[in-house]
């Protein structure tokens, strides 16, 4: 996972696979750039071949807690990757566009994507709970991931 600041817009740009593994690290490098005042964040996913449950329940999370006026994009998705947003109605949350809709930053970091275990079982759990709450097929969908998960956290 790399990002970067371009202006007024927070980049992500993930690399081969968006998972729990490194959905904590966005979930915090998010979180501290909302702390910072930005409101726009765009997640590219040019080079991303797939993503599981938990790095788009995390997403999801972004998108719902982003202040008024703030607003997350998706950017340069494959097919399959667009058609699993749109499966879980996550298209109705942020926007999934084919091309960029602003420059890029000239350059983006490395992000920290190895955060203690604790807050990466939290950002599951978290992650599981925002996909249900965004579609009532998703709740169905995840009861058991959900019921499991808090099992075991407890």
């Amino acid at each position: 996972m790399q990002v970067g600041v371009a202006g007024p817009s927070v980049w992500v740009r993930i690399e081969g696979r968006g998972t729990f593994q490194n959905s904590a690290g966005l979930k915090e490098f998010a979180a501290e750039m909302m702390r910072r005042g930005h409101r726009d964040f765009i997640v590219d996913l040019a080079t991303c071949e797939l993503m599981d449950s938990t790095f788009l329940g995390t997403l999801t999370g972004i998108a719902l807690g982003l202040p008024a006026g703030g607003k997350l994009t998706v950017i340069r998705a494959n097919e399959r990757n667009r058609g699993v947003m749109q499966n879980l109605g996550l298209d109705r949350i942020f926007a999934v566009l084919e091309s960029t809709p602003v420059a890029a930053p000239g350059r983006l970091e490395d992000a920290e994507t190895n955060p203690p275990q604790t807050a990466r079982r939290e950002a599951i759990v978290q992650a599981h709970e925002n996909l249900a709450a965004v579609n009532p097929e998703n709740a169905i969908r995840f009861k058991d991931v959900l019921d499991f998960l808090q099992q075991k956290s407890s």
